[in-house]
């Protein structure tokens, strides 16, 4: 592992690695946790994070992440719920939240950050304390640890993953040593979708939640199933930076990052000077129709786009992928969420082989992927090696089957029930379709689906990813529930309308008075008629509001993924939804 002490980046090899997990186990040990108790984690990724993970599935102890971002309401239902008795609080701000709420089972909360830590509370302990405990533990009590690894059963639950909760309160899914070991031999193995498999030669960047299973995979799993060398971001502010620092071989982003990366390579065009912006701008059209041969290849070159990418390697390609911190990338993807085929095809035209792939934490995050030379824009690609796939011919709803499904939910039996059938499927809430008969197409999930008054069914993701595809909307909330048509409210990316505005001398404060900038009003405009013309005429926006503010997790308009909740959207706005069918019957 490697991550940034003072500007410096420090390094750990795989004994000092595993010598401080053995210290963390034993300081649960000592702490008094117990096989099947469960530790909670609300950090920022960091060495810690990782190393308190494994040490409790080592005592076969159980997981639970928290979101950093994650308010005090949400810390005491995550935590009282999971009933944790360890809890590891990163900071004062993390601290702040836990001890303003009633977290009954807690018996330590350990920090690692001892900035600001003046409180008063027998709970607390400092990492460096919680530590020299284990190391004395471990002493006192040599193999202690290991005896009890060698104790481990197929059925322990190594972790709770609690679901983002869009629809209700979060649902604890119970993750298993059996779930975990078939995921990582699904991706590790020699039929790996990643050629070649996963090694000690890999590097990633760790910035995604922990908490999240997609990350969990490509950061604790891939670093200790596959020995890939995981780095640290600083902070979710400083990706870009260490994207370009790192470099690394291997690379998963959610659609935020890969959109976000997107505009800033456009924004890096459209600013430069006229002579460079032209010499730019004649590249990225090559990459476009590189991009579009691929597309049509399943990502395999041709004679023609190999001479071509050959070509503007060092007159270009090379220089953007080295500022976007894509230059040594031999396989990345994108998943959690939908993403438009438009932002894949660019990132393949200059040259970063993104795959869709598809996975969610009821599953171990293993279902589909796209293979090289296989790739399907608009798909999430083939079932994976093992996983079973069927599309229920009645609802359209894809169900997936095989040993990583998760044991169920963690004081649910209900949900458990409503989610895994009789034979062993499970209902992931999505809706699909079969394209070619090997690749799956995600249409849209269940809840999501709009009714519209004429009894139209109408597939909003669709429209929302054709919007972001845009570099200057970063959201985009399609509404039509009963309605006589559709619309939509529409969220600036402000990074890139500031710099389009700066470019036209176009004087602004802040979020609300820029998007409502007559100029920047019409420049949506123009993107959503874009838009409408790739749709039918019962799918076309015919009018569509502003959003006033940056949606945000703390104000209950995200869910800790950045995935919009929409009952929450359609009650704050609904002025702003109302404006829009004045005169029109429902």
């Amino acid at each position: 592992m490697r991550h940034k002490e003072y500007g410096i980046w420090r390094e750990y090899n795989w004994t000092d690695y595993w010598s401080l997990i053995q210290d963390a186990a034993h300081g649960l040990l000592a702490l008094g946790v117990q096989p099947t108790d469960r530790v909670s984690v609300h950090s920022e990724n960091r060495p810690e994070w990782l190393i308190l993970d494994l040490a409790t599935v080592a005592i076969r102890g159980t997981t639970v992440g928290l979101y950093p971002t994650n308010p005090a309401p949400e810390v005491e239902y995550l935590v009282t719920h999971s009933g944790s008795v360890v809890h590891l609080a990163e900071d004062q701000e993390q601290i702040d939240k836990v001890l303003a709420v009633d977290v009954p089972d807690v018996r330590t909360i350990i920090y690692v950050e001892r900035r600001g830590i003046t409180y008063d509370d027998d709970r607390l302990m400092s990492w460096d304390d919680f530590m020299a405990k284990g190391a004395e533990h471990r002493a006192a009590n040599p193999g202690a640890v290991e005896q009890i690894m060698a104790e481990a059963q197929p059925d322990d639950v190594i972790t709770l993953v609690y679901t983002s909760g869009t629809t209700g309160p979060p649902k604890g899914a119970m993750l298993t040593v059996a779930n975990a070991e078939f995921a990582m031999h699904t991706v590790f193995d020699g039929n790996s979708f990643v050629e070649p498999a996963p090694g000690p030669k890999d590097l990633t960047l760790s910035y995604l939640p922990l908490c999240h299973v997609a990350e969990r995979f490509f950061t604790t799993w891939f670093n200790a199933g596959a020995g890939v060398q995981t780095n640290f971001a600083e902070s979710i502010d400083t990706v870009s930076q260490n994207l370009r620092e790192v470099q690394p071989t291997l690379f998963f982003a959610v659609p935020r990052i890969w959109e976000k990366l997107l505009a800033m390579a456009r924004i890096k065009v459209d600013s430069a000077t006229p002579l460079k912006r032209i010499y730019s701008q004649f590249w990225l059209k090559q990459a476009d129709s590189i991009g579009k041969t691929l597309a049509k290849t399943g990502g395999s070159h041709t004679f023609g786009t190999r001479i071509r990418y050959a070509i503007g390697w060092p007159l270009f390609f090379r220089a953007l992928k080295t500022r976007l911190g894509l230059r040594n990338v031999r396989y990345a993807s994108c998943g959690a969420a939908a993403i438009a085929p438009e932002v894949l095809q660019f990132f393949m035209g200059i040259g970063v082989p993104v795959h869709e792939v598809y996975g969610m934490t009821e599953n171990s995050a293993i279902a589909t992927a796209n293979r090289p030379g296989r790739v399907r824009l608009g798909t999430v690609g083939e079932a994976l090696e093992g996983a079973e796939i069927k599309i229920d011919e009645t609802t359209g709803e894809i169900l997936t089957r095989h040993p990583a499904v998760f044991a169920g939910y963690w004081r649910n039996e209900q949900a458990t029930a409503d989610t895994i059938d009789r034979d062993g499927w499970l209902h992931t809430g999505d809706v699909g379709e079969m394209v070619e008969g090997t690749h799956v197409a995600i249409t849209d999930r269940m809840k999501d689906i709009i009714i519209t008054a004429g009894g139209k069914n109408i597939s909003p993701s669709e429209i929302e990813n054709a919007l972001k595809a845009s570099p200057f909307i970063k959201e985009a909330i399609v509404i039509g529930e009963g309605r006589k048509y559709l619309t939509a409210l529409i969220g600036i990316e402000l990074d890139t309308v500031g710099e389009w505005a700066q470019r036209k001398e176009l004087a602004f404060t802040t979020y609300r008075d820029l998007a409502e900038k007559p100029e920047v009003v019409a420049l949506v405009k123009d993107v959503v008629k874009k838009v409408n013309e790739r749709f039918a005429s019962v799918e076309q926006l015919k009018d569509f509001r502003m959003l006033p503010k940056e949606l945000d997790h703390e104000d209950g308009e995200l869910t800790a993924t950045q995935k919009v909740k929409r009952s929450a959207i359609n009650a704050s706005y609904d002025d702003l939804i109302s404006s829009m069918y004045k005169g029109a019957a429902a």
